[in-house]
């Protein structure tokens, strides 16, 4: 007896690895050397491709499809029809397998409907991409970016509202999580107590 929920209409091939608590709803494909962590939530016609690995409790919206390569860390969000890549310069007859790009998306990210990330880039803890953003470059911790192509566009707090920085300090308003910035570089408050 498995220890997460499947729905009927999804494949799980032999060799995929799916944590306690973890939901696959319709439509589903989850590939061998698949590795999918603990509480995840995987909506509506997801593709999972071999050796993609996910941590605990991300939540995957419906029409997303993660092609080898992708890391996801834990507690992101993959926003409804985003799209990842995983070769730079794809050709129908041209076999590229051997050139995947690894692609990082780190704990907290958040990645907005329709936005496409480009293989080869990370994305930093908590940050918040934007819906439609083409991301075509790494984004820090904490930044929110979106755009064509994505750009910094200012920084969020780990309770996902945006930040208000007066010079080098920020105190969210919604939690109170303080936060510093040097330059593109924002890390919680080292001196909150």
């Amino acid at each position: 007896m498995t220890d997460y929920f499947v729905h009927e209409s999804s494949y799980i091939d032999d060799g995929a690895e799916i944590g306690a608590g973890t939901k696959i709803w319709h439509f589903c494909h989850v590939m061998p050397r698949a590795r999918i962590g603990e509480r995840c939530n995987i909506g509506q016609n997801v593709l999972v491709s071999s050796d993609v690995t996910l941590g605990n409790n991300v939540k995957i919206q419906n029409n997303v499809s993660l092609y080898t390569g992708v890391v996801v860390e834990d507690d992101a969000f993959l926003g409804p029809s985003m799209v990842f890549t995983n070769v730079v310069n794809p050709r129908s007859h041209v076999n590229r397998r051997d050139e995947y790009k690894k692609t990082l998306v780190k704990k907290g990210a958040s990645i907005g409907a329709n936005a496409t990330i480009v293989c080869g880039v990370t994305l930093g803890r908590y940050c918040f991409i934007g819906a439609g953003a083409v991301v075509t470059k790494d984004v820090p911790d904490y930044a929110l970016a979106y755009g064509s192509p994505a750009r910094i566009r200012g920084w969020m707090c780990q309770c996902g509202e945006q930040l208000d920085f007066d010079g080098k300090k920020a105190v969210c308003a919604t939690c109170g999580d303080a936060y510093d910035k040097d330059g593109d570089k924002v890390t919680p408050h080292s001196g909150a107590v």
